[in-house]
Order: structure tokens, then C-alpha cells, then sequence
């Protein structure tokens, strides 16, 4: 599956674990992605288009996977899910939270379904000169897997310039963390939804994090977004 059997899972969750974050180089080839980013184009297999700046969200926009997701969506969604599981669980249980999450993806939306979060969340974005992502976390009921993924489908410095994803990290008593994920065309990113636990003198403490994409400088830049929870 493109570059998903090339991901070494232990650096990736190593690296989440201590910064919130972790690149995962070439998990899309070219070819995938502009195929991928060509969909946008095409109104069907899409549940509805949100524009941004309607709702205070930034400028730009994005459009939401129907079902059944595109083979390429929701084999990556069912692949990715069951590698972040451990580490979503012991998160929860350094935050003290009663959540555990099942090992396969398919339970988890179970899960969902019966809290009535029945619609599918992947998203493909699209921005353009000027466009930008207002922080924010993707919360959409009761129901919220802690970590997701966004796959860059166009290569910066051609395609487009400016766009980089952004990540803060809100500690308590302290001023927030910003953190910049440099991604090439195909490079994908995993990251906290919400909150995520810091090891601190006195044991584990939460923090809160959001993440955005920066002003487009130029060009048109486009985004799989995968994430592993269902909508109300």
C-alpha cells in the first residue's frame, strides 16, 4: 500500500510520544497523490463542502468523504488505525480516562455508530494564494480517537509556497509550544486530536493541542486529511 509497509512504526510512535507529532516520509507516491488531489474536482463521493471563512475557520476549503470512502481512504483508515491503538491506550491511562480503544478499526466505528456518530470524517482540503487553517482541534461528538493524519498532496516549492502545518501544544501555568512539520509531497503526519499526557516531575500531566496550516503564500495546495472517529 504505497509506502505504508516502509513506515518503521517504533521511531514513528517514539517520536509522537515525546512531541505530540511524527512525520511518516513517503507514505503516498506522486502518482497517488495527484490522483488522490484530483478528486476534489469531482462532487461526487462527497457528503457535503464547508467553506471556511462562512464559519470563522480560516480561508479555504474542504470537502468530506461519503460512504462507502474511496479504496485508497479507508484502506489507509483501517491500516493506520490498529499501529496507533497501544499508544492511544496508554495515553489514556497516564490521563487517568477510562477510554480503551478496540484493536480493529471496524469495532472502534461500531463504537461510534451507536453514540450516533454515524458520518465519515476523511476530508480532502483545498487551499489557495492567501488560504490559511485557523487552529483548531477535530472533535465531533462524544466519540474521539486521540491521534490522527494528514498526507500532503502536492509538493511544496512547485505546486504551491507558504502552507506548513503547524501544531501548539498549551501546557498548564505556561506559555504554548509551537511546533512546524516540515512535509514533502506524499509525507504524511500523525498527531494529537485534543490533549495528550507530559511526563512532569510529579508524574503525568495533560496538555492541550491544536493545529493549522499557515498562509499560502502562492499556488494551490491540497491535503488528505484521515481521521478515525465518525461525526454526529
Amino acid at each position: 500500500m504505497n509506502g505504508l509497509a516502509r513506515v518503521d512504526w517504533p521511531a514513528v510512535l517514539a517520536e509522537l510520544d515525546a512531541q505530540g507529532a511524527a512525520r511518516m516520509p513517503g507514505l503516498l507516491d506522486a502518482a497517488a497523490c495527484r490522483t488522490m488531489a484530483a478528486r476534489y474536482e469531482d462532487a461526487q463521493g462527497f457528503r457535503s463542502r464547508v467553506v471556511m471563512q462562512r464559519h470563522g475557520y480560516g480561508q479555504g476549503e474542504y470537502r468530506y468523504f461519503d460512504y462507502p470512502l474511496p479504496d485508497p481512504v479507508a484502506a489507509l483508515r483501517s491500516a493506520i488505525y490498529p499501529q496507533l491503538v497501544p499508544l492511544a491506550n496508554r495515553w489514556c491511562e497516564r490521563m487517568n480516562l477510562d477510554t480503551r480503544y478496540p484493536a480493529a478499526h471496524v469495532d472502534y466505528l461500531q463504537r461510534c455508530h451507536a453514540a450516533g456518530q454515524t458520518r465519515p470524517t476523511p476530508l480532502l482540503l483545498q487551499y489557495g494564494a492567501g488560504d490559511y487553517n485557523c487552529l483548531h482541534q477535530d472533535l465531533y461528538g462524544a466519540e474521539a480517537f486521540p491521534l490522527q493524519v494528514a498526507v500532503l498532496l502536492s509538493q511544496p516549492g512547485a505546486d504551491f509556497t507558504g502552507g506548513e502545518f503547524v501544531l501548539t501544544e498549551q501546557r498548564p501555568r505556561m506559555q504554548s509550544r509551537p511546533e512546524v512539520v516540515p512535509l514533502q509531497q506524499g509525507d504524511a503526519v500523525v498527531f494529537a486530536v485534543h490533549h495528550r499526557p507530559v511526563q512532569g516531575s510529579r508524574g503525568s500531566y495533560r496538555v492541550n493541542l491544536r493545529h493549522g496550516v499557515s498562509r499560502i503564500r502562492s499556488g494551490r495546495r491540497h491535503t488528505l486529511g484521515i481521521i478515525f472517529h465518525d461525526a454526529a
